[in-house]
């Protein structure tokens, strides 16, 4: 795999959508969730390489009935 930093994530929210977020995108989201009390994110999937990489598993967790479209 490439640089962790360079790391693409899609993460599930509450509302059932799936997003798709860089290594420094989540770990920010992460910190935000701690700092307000909030659960932490329940599912998450990577690391991709790529953007496109974590894009193409988001549609695969839609059409699995993992993610609702948005």
């Amino acid at each position: 795999m490439g640089e962790p930093s360079n790391c693409w994530y899609v993460v599930a929210q509450d509302q059932g959508g799936c997003l798709v977020l860089s290594a420094q995108a989540l770990v920010a989201q992460a910190v935000e969730q701690d700092e307000a009390g909030e659960a932490p994110t329940v599912e998450c999937w990577g690391p991709f390489e790529s953007e496109l990489a974590a894009i193409a598993k988001r549609i695969g967790l839609i059409r699995a009935g993992k993610c609702k479209p948005q």
